[in-house]
């Protein structure tokens, strides 16, 4: 999910306590907003924090005038055998920039039938990425390095790199395998049960209504994640592996993030009504045009646009999911 979906969970979630609400409206509290500062934490950690702590064994940081697939390749193949080996090894995957508003793409294909790594060279592209015509340097060609160990994506099997800071991936040998985990340092301890107990201690030193919605706010982000395809750490530190998630959405698709947002707005404003001296609000009538017609109009006019408009590719839909994890909080 988006931030935004995150924060505003986490203040719906708030406004379910009826205290919470009369302190908001009397004493002019901030325990509302602390639901959404719950909300927003753990990813919060992950992008300001855990990934600057993250060891890197390789990096991959390729001349953006002259990038060499084969070393590239190369490099990603030479990290897995050692991975094999021994222990966890992790690689940076640099991006090329030509300009401020100018990126050289690559993409890394893991071809695990194969046993090989390749990496091509794409097009310019913006950093909204859109690419620019007939900008493909075919001449550099392609990179292929053969790996001496057997390979399992656990996340997909080909990474676009192209703006920003690029993402990383960690080699960690399981079983007869090498696993290769995408954003190692995303979705573990802070996305962890252990955590939203541990936000709701830290807030409970103010009171137990503080300590409830901060704790909260952190709980429905985690498992709002879980719906996803990356899933989170649940059990730190019990276990130091994601759990798959539900593959219900992407993080990026419009309709649940927005779906989301809505719901929530939906379920605050009748909190608000819910706990009022004077409520207002007829529940029935009230979510009845709140929830059903506006997503009747919603999905209705979604399909008819879609009627005339290409099918997204698998490759377009796990571009966009890189992106939207790489980039999340940035």
């Amino acid at each position: 999910m988006k931030g935004i979906a995150h924060f505003i969970s986490g203040v719906a979630v708030a406004t379910f306590f009826p205290q919470a609400v009369q302190a908001a409206a009397q004493d002019l509290s901030f325990v509302l907003v602390l639901g959404g500062i719950g909300g927003i934490l753990p990813d919060t950690l992950d992008f300001k924090l855990a990934r600057y702590f993250e060891r890197v064994d390789y990096s991959v940081d390729p001349d953006p005038t002259a990038p060499d697939p084969q070393a590239m390749a190369e490099t990603l193949a030479r990290a897995m055998e050692r991975a094999f080996a021994g222990e966890p090894v992790t690689v940076q995957l640099h991006t090329m920039k030509l300009g401020a508003d100018l990126w050289r793409q690559y993409r890394v294909f893991f071809d695990a039938e194969a046993g090989e790594v390749i990496v091509r060279i794409g097009p310019l592209v913006t950093t909204a990425q859109v690419p620019y015509p007939a900008s493909e340097p075919a001449a550099l060609g392609e990179g292929r390095a053969s790996v001496r160990a057997p390979m399992r994506p656990t996340y997909d099997a080909e990474v676009v790199v192209d703006i920003f800071s690029g993402p990383a991936l960690t080699f960690q040998r399981r079983g007869d395998a090498v696993d290769i985990i995408f954003l190692p340092w995303h979705r573990r301890w802070s996305h962890s049960l252990l955590l939203a107990l541990g936000l709701g201690l830290l807030g409970a030193l103010l009171s137990p209504l503080h300590g409830l919605v901060l704790g909260l706010g952190a709980l429905v982000h985690i498992l709002e994640d879980q719906l996803g395809h990356m899933g989170s750490n649940l059990f730190f530190p019990l276990t130091r592996r994601r759990i798959p998630g539900f593959q219900l959405l992407r993080s990026g698709d419009a309709l649940p993030n927005f779906f989301t947002v809505w719901l929530s707005l939906v379920l605050i404003v009748f909190n608000l009504d819910r706990f009022s001296a004077t409520p207002l609000l007829n529940p029935l009538p009230y979510f009845l045009i709140t929830l059903l017609v506006p997503w009747a109009l919603i999905l209705g006019a979604n399909w008819l646009l879609s009627r005339g408009r290409a099918p997204r590719t698998a490759e377009a839909i796990a571009v966009s999911e890189v992106l939207e994890e790489a980039v999340e909080i940035e």
